[in-house]
């Protein structure tokens, strides 16, 4: 195997994103490990929280609930998930995570494949839940 980065990364390493909702830690991606095909992290949600609603114009979201219990809105549509649950968001579809169960919620994401630029990966179609933040760090 080659590689030019280190190909493990610790959760703990990489700083939280907090710009819709939720703890969002990219630790898989083009500028931690130099993945070519897309990124991945991990996400928890307290109870009540959120990730706003977005998409994203040229990446498939591969979710993955390890705890907890979520609702996502897939254009408008409730699916409910569960621990052990897996769900594809398809490329351009609209998304909200919501935890609506009564302990933390942690889920494994992967998006594929990437955008051209990090900037054009995703599209927010709800006011971010802090919108001063920055993106996460994808590149």
């Amino acid at each position: 195997m080659t590689m030019s980065r280190q190909a493990k990364v610790n959760v703990s390493d990489v700083p939280p994103n907090r710009r819709r909702g939720g703890d969002i830690r990219v630790t898989l991606s083009p500028g931690t490990v130099g993945s070519t095909s897309g990124f991945g992290g991990v996400l928890w949600l307290a109870p009540g929280e959120v990730v706003t609603e977005h998409y994203h114009p040229y990446s498939e979201e591969f979710l993955h609930v390890i705890t907890g219990e979520l609702e996502m809105t897939l254009d408008g549509e409730p699916v409910r998930l569960a621990s052990t649950d897996s769900l594809i968001v398809p490329i351009g579809v609209r998304h909200r995570l919501v935890n609506v169960g009564e302990q933390r919620a942690h889920v494994v994401f992967h998006l594929s494949p990437l955008a051209p630029r990090p900037e054009l990966g995703h599209v927010d179609t709800e006011k971010p839940a802090a919108p001063d933040a920055p993106e996460p760090r994808v590149s």
